[in-house]
């Protein structure tokens, strides 16, 4: 019985991530007329505020000071913030800017750009159905340079920065709350340089705002760090065939809201783009599921 209800909470805590994640675009058009920049340095200090008052109750901060005696672990949380940082960054541009179909489109490619990171970086082997998830997926990737005449930036822009944040996170031995923290920290900098250079302009970025706006504002900061808790305790108790089958939620999501809620434009070209990246990740997920049945039958050639 035990390991059915273990089973049960890891499914729930997958389904609340990715529902949080599926739902940003909902709650970040609350925000459209904040510049971006100015939603992701309340962003930033709000999540390092609550996910500090995290690491308090759960008495953790030794884990942060042992991540400060180590400049590697440093260097490479430096660089997962940027990465981590300037997706938020386009993703709220995305939002304000009814470009959600095509952030849809990045995070639908993030798995697939996951797989391209272990061949080149590495050195990991592709079996014949990954090839040819990848090859749907610069079909794809060519249907929309064609159908736009330019490069879907949006799109890879989002697939690139979140799933090179993957990488670099999955070689850090960090865990999740005590390296947001350290992430969001490492923006403040940032965040603090915006805010002087906005005020003597004349704009406070911190201040001035509505009391609805203000309470999103913080809000926003809580969101950015429960979703990446759920997803902690979702990958402690699942199987990562699971936990790749669940990841579709949020993108899935976001592309229902764009076009059901958001009445965004849906040209013909771009639904073949979708085509064949689904079909991608259908192939993709049939390998992820038969390496996990069958660990010592992968057709690696």
């Amino acid at each position: 019985m035990y390991p059915q209800r273990h089973l049960l909470i890891g499914i729930a805590c997958g389904l609340l991530a990715y529902g949080i994640w599926g739902f940003f675009p909902l709650f970040f058009h609350q925000l459209a007329h904040v510049p971006p920049m100015d939603v992701l340095s309340n962003r930033a200090v709000w999540a390092c505020v609550f996910v500090g008052l995290l690491l308090t109750l759960r008495r953790q901060w030794h884990k942060v000071a042992e991540v400060f005696r180590n400049w590697r672990q440093l260097l490479m949380l430096m660089v997962a913030a940027l990465l981590i940082g300037s997706n938020w960054l386009v993703f709220l541009w995305a939002v304000a800017n009814r470009q959600v179909v095509a952030s849809s489109l990045g995070y639908f490619l993030t798995p697939l750009v996951n797989v391209l990171l272990g061949l080149v970086v590495l050195k990991e082997r592709l079996n014949r159905l990954e090839w040819l998830s990848v090859l749907l997926a610069l079909a794809a990737m060519t249907n929309e340079i064609i159908a736009i005449g330019g490069l879907p930036w949006v799109s890879l822009f989002l697939a690139g920065t979140f799933g090179t944040y993957g990488l670099v996170r999955k070689q850090l031995p960090v865990d999740a709350v005590s390296g947001l923290w350290l992430e969001t920290l490492v923006m403040l900098p940032v965040c603090a340089l915006y805010a002087f250079w906005q005020a003597g302009n004349g704009h406070a970025v911190f201040t001035g705002h509505d009391l609805s706006t203000s309470w999103l504002l913080i809000a926003a900061g809580a969101l950015t760090a429960l979703p990446l808790l759920a997803f902690a305790a979702a990958a402690q108790r699942l199987d990562l065939a699971t936990i790749g089958m669940l990841m579709y939620i949020n993108p899935t999501l976001q592309f229902v809201t764009a076009i059901w809620l958001f009445g965004e434009p849906m040209r013909a070209e771009q639904l073949l783009s979708f085509g064949l990246i689904w079909l991608g990740l259908l192939v993709f997920s049939w390998s992820a599921w038969g390496k996990y049945r069958n660990p010592d039958c992968i057709d690696s050639r």
